[in-house]
């Protein structure tokens, strides 16, 4: 934030959602959507604006649809020249990298952890139980997943792995 308003940005906005994926990212979308010729879009650094090369060019090529501009500040590049426009795409690759670098070494914890016993995987969200309950109660899958408040792909998914399958 400091460094933004040390550049004289008079409009911050900001999300606390990983820059993986476009998904979920409302406040991305609103000042995309806000840009109007000769704004410039400023992020502190590339991946805080995303991690996959397809989606920065996506969005830079938005902003260049808008007129606007997008200047990173760490490394400064602008995307106000040629230039700019190739070290940006660089630096999302790199982004990307960086992004399967992360997944790996994620994935490689995991095996280890596994294998010494120490990950059993995530909470199960849904009470089984429950749903076995409800099932035998002759609650139909709409009923369960309204009941429970989950989705019914989630109640067939349980279904499946009780009965060993679901016809």
């Amino acid at each position: 934030m400091a460094k933004l308003k040390a550049e004289g940005c008079g409009i911050i906005r900001s999300e606390k959602v990983s820059g993986a994926s476009r998904d979920g990212r409302a406040e991305l979308a609103t000042i995309i959507d806000f840009l109007r010729p000769g704004d410039e879009l400023v992020v502190t650094r590339l991946d805080r604006l995303g991690r996959d090369t397809r989606d920065v060019l996506n969005l830079i090529h938005e902003c260049e649809q808008r007129g606007a501009f997008v200047t990173v500040l760490d490394p400064h590049v602008s995307t106000r020249g040629e230039m700019g426009h190739i070290v940006l795409t660089v630096l999302g690759m790199v982004a990307q990298m960086e992004r399967r670098f992360i997944k790996e070494r994620q994935r490689e914890g995991i095996q280890k952890a596994k294998g010494i016993g120490v990950y059993r995987g995530g909470k199960p969200r849904v009470d089984r139980q429950r749903v076995a309950e409800l099932t035998h109660a002759n609650l139909g899958v709409s009923e369960i997943a309204k009941t429970i408040g989950c989705s019914r792909m989630q109640i067939y998914r349980i279904l499946k792995g009780l009965s060993g399958g679901f016809a």
